[in-house]
């Protein structure tokens, strides 16, 4: 795996993008949705993540994070152990017509590769990019919350109710978020965040 995949600075804050294997559209389902969000929750308020934005989409999940002890490479594989092992017990148990599918396509993913599971629902690849800068935080926060906007799902992305946008601008969301504090920066970067808020 090439050294820009893996996060150098366990510390930073980062945007990452987890999907599912051959980007799947798992999460057209609320019932999987709502596994991450309580899972995002968990590892808010129990594994120390500072989560500061995301959005759920059909197949894959952006985050902007960091781990406020211990690493996040750790908290991240450990969310997507936990969510991967309850979302392929629900379509076991399921009645949903696309299951079986599902499953044949994660068992086939997981005879690809040497890790001996049965199942391989997360690519392994969570695709890190380390928020350096005020100006990239507002770029990627602007890029997950436009998301649903782009798909044709809504409007307004507060509007979208799996999406971090709503916290930002109505001040509530599905859970709690750590939001991003402009009030050290200069007043004309918060001009240009608040900009953003427009289209949330």
């Amino acid at each position: 795996m090439k050294e820009g995949y893996f996060i150098q600075n366990q510390g930073a804050i980062h945007f990452l993008t987890l999907t599912v294997i051959d980007w799947i559209d798992v999460f057209t389902r609320k019932a999987y949705r709502d596994i991450l969000i309580d899972s995002l929750e968990y590892c808010r308020t129990d594994k120390g993540l500072v989560l500061y934005g995301y959005v759920i989409m059909s197949n894959h999940i952006h985050l902007i994070g960091q781990a406020e002890n211990g690493k996040l490479s750790d908290l991240i594989r450990d969310f997507k152990k936990y969510t991967a092992q309850i979302i392929l017990k629900q379509m076991t148990e399921s009645q949903e017509s696309r299951a079986d599918w599902m499953l044949k396509r994660f068992e086939f993913s997981a005879k690809m590769n040497s890790k001996g599971s049965n199942f391989n629902f997360w690519q392994s690849n969570n695709h890190p990019e380390e928020i350096f800068s005020e100006d990239f935080m507002m770029i990627k926060l602007n890029y997950i919350h436009l998301n649903p906007v782009r798909a044709g799902w809504v409007k307004k992305a507060s509007d979208y109710l799996y999406c971090s946008a709503s916290n930002y601008t109505k001040g509530e969301g599905l859970i709690e978020i750590d939001l991003f504090d402009i009030s050290f920066m200069k007043d004309n970067k918060k001009r240009n965040f608040n900009l953003y808020f427009e289209y949330w």
